[in-house]
């Protein structure tokens, strides 16, 4: 495929943005094997994305080791190994580097560098890609690579600059790392990243204060050393694995169940949920059990009940368990961990239930809530994300007609497949709104490939620009809300809705019908709900 890139007509084929799994990807895709002129950028000094950033204590991927990761090259499968069930944070940027030096990809960066604008050009059909530098290039595709979970949120507590001790965001964890050891540390989050950060800082600080709005629903992981005789087994199964993977729902490497809860007795149904729990993880706990506890009251009951009673056999103080069991329904994204509950057993962990004594302030000595004032000398905001469009509204983004990305989901994000939008014309977005909810790198391999194979399209047909129709992007819009409510997901505020966002209009942000269905959308559809070249197609 020969190169598009015609001298000054425009200086890039590409740009990408991103330097995570969608952005390296997209750069192998589209320099390695389309033969395309590239340039990517990524405000981190290096390759990583999100795990660049999320350096904090005990930072690990909910995913099982083996499916978080490539499955594009068959020799790099085999030849990258792992040691645990799960990966934690150093291993992961590991990989990364790896993959990088593997396809050669730094050389395709700009790192240190962020995009604070994008503008499309009606004149020439290009991007205007502008950097923080002051640098602007022009391209004619424009992939974004973002992070669905990388836009931090610090909530504006009165008086946070007044704090004298030590305050860090996790998703913007010092390099160098931090020194606990010995001090009073709180902990204002008990989302995913809250609980990782609460296990593994408890048993070196003075003492852990853990405030807490939303008490969370936790299995094990059953994170565990994995043989070499095991691993070799799964390398040598790898062709059927990420088969089954990519056709399934949430693309776990789980049997999604699709037994009704009522369908087994109680003792069944308690023997059935024992076994998850041993075994680990968030979403096969969740999904594996029984196929209703997404979708039935009941058994979504079933499901919270047992876990709530864990709890209590779990933490010894009565009071402490009470607090940590959740009293609403069991529908956001399933968390598992390394001994969350068993941490509140420790003397030098205490929990502040701050949904019934809110936050008042930062004051200079620490945190003040209704019932008091708790003295501290770091403050750690595990406060998570503006997910999923949260990256996308603080970049000054323009389409066409000068239509602002800010200004048109102002309402919630629109998007077509979760890559594509009306008025943005060649804008691929990997993981943007009403992209598939599942095991992330299955769904970016997915996307990218399709966006490759789409840009391919356009070069070998000549044409210049692709846009999704208004009417195809107002259907899956809807598509995705309908069978996001036939869920309990959308009956539970959620980061998944844009609930953890004071002020941000809650909307459906992901097609919750599974990577296998989203797969076979993709190939259906083919390219019947989009126009080529707009104004040629007026014209005519």
């Amino acid at each position: 495929m020969e190169q598009i890139n015609k001298g000054k007509e425009m200086d890039f084929d590409a740009v990408v943005i991103g330097a995570g799994f969608g952005g390296l990807y997209s750069v192998h895709k589209l320099r390695n094997e389309l033969g395309l002129s590239v340039q990517a950028y990524d405000k981190g000094s290096d390759v990583g994305g999100t795990w660049y950033w999320n350096r904090y204590p005990g930072a690990m991927s909910d995913t099982e080791s083996y499916l978080y990761r490539f499955s594009f090259d068959k020799e790099l499968l085999k030849e990258w190994s792992w040691k645990e069930s799960y990966l934690m944070q150093p291993e992961i940027l590991e990989y990364f580097n790896h993959v990088a030096d593997r396809y050669d990809l730094r050389r395709s960066y700009q790192f240190d560098t962020k995009i604070t604008a994008t503008r499309f050009d009606e004149g020439t059909n290009l991007w205007h890609v502008t950097t923080d530098k002051g640098e602007t290039v022009t391209a004619r595709y424009l992939i974004t690579g973002l992070g669905l979970l990388s836009a931090t949120n610090v909530p504006n507590f009165k008086g946070r600059d007044t704090f004298k001790g030590e305050q860090y965001h996790t998703a913007a964890w010092p390099k160098e790392g931090i020194d606990l050891k010995g001090k009073r540390v709180g902990v204002i989050g008990t989302g995913s990243t809250g609980v990782q950060v609460i296990i593994h800082t408890a048993p070196e600080v003075e003492h852990l204060t853990v405030f807490q709005r939303t008490a969370q629903y936790s299995v094990p992981a059953g994170k565990r050393p994995q043989s070499e005789e095991e691993l070799n087994e799964i390398k040598a199964n790898f062709g059927a694995i990420w088969e089954q993977a990519k056709n399934s729902a949430v693309a776990y490497g789980i049997e999604e169940s699709t037994r009704p809860l009522a369908s087994a007795s109680k003792e069944e149904q308690e023997r059935i949920f024992e076994e998850a729990w041993n075994k680990g993880n968030g979403f096969r706990f969740m999904f594996e059990t029984f196929g209703d506890i997404t979708t039935d009251y009941e058994a979504n009951e079933a499901a919270a009940n047992f876990i709530r009673n864990k709890i209590k056999s779990i933490v010894k103080d009565p009071e402490t368990a009470r607090k940590l069991c959740p009293t609403g329904l069991y529908a956001k994204r399933p968390l598992c961990d390394i001994g969350y509950y068993e941490t509140f057993n420790r003397d030098n962990v205490s929990l502040v239930d701050v949904k019934a004594n809110p936050i008042v302030e930062i004051t200079p000595k620490g945190i003040r809530t209704t019932d008091g004032e708790y003295e501290l000398d770091v403050i750690i905001y595990a406060t998570g994300f503006d997910a999923v469009d949260g990256n996308y509204t603080k970049i000054d983004m323009r389409g066409r007609g000068g239509v602002r990305m800010r200004e048109k989901w102002a309402d919630g994000p629109t998007g077509y497949l979760g890559m594509t939008n009306t008025d943005f014309p060649n804008l691929f977005m990997i993981l943007g709104p009403n992209g598939p909810f599942t095991n992330l790198p299955p769904s970016i391999e997915t996307q990218v490939e399709w966006i490759a194979d789409t840009i391919k399209h356009l070069v070998d047909n000549n044409l210049t620009t692709i846009e999704p129709t208004i009417e195809a992007e107002e259907e899956w819009v809807e598509t995705c809300r309908n069978i996001a409510n036939q869920t309990l997901f959308a009956k539970e505020d959620s980061w998944i809705f844009g609930a953890n966002i004071p002020g941000k209009k809650q909307s459906v942000m992901f097609y919750m019908g599974g990577l296998g269905n989203y797969r076979k959308i993709l190939k259906e559809i083919g390219y019947s709900n989009f126009i080529f070249d707009r104004e040629l197609a007026n014209v005519e």
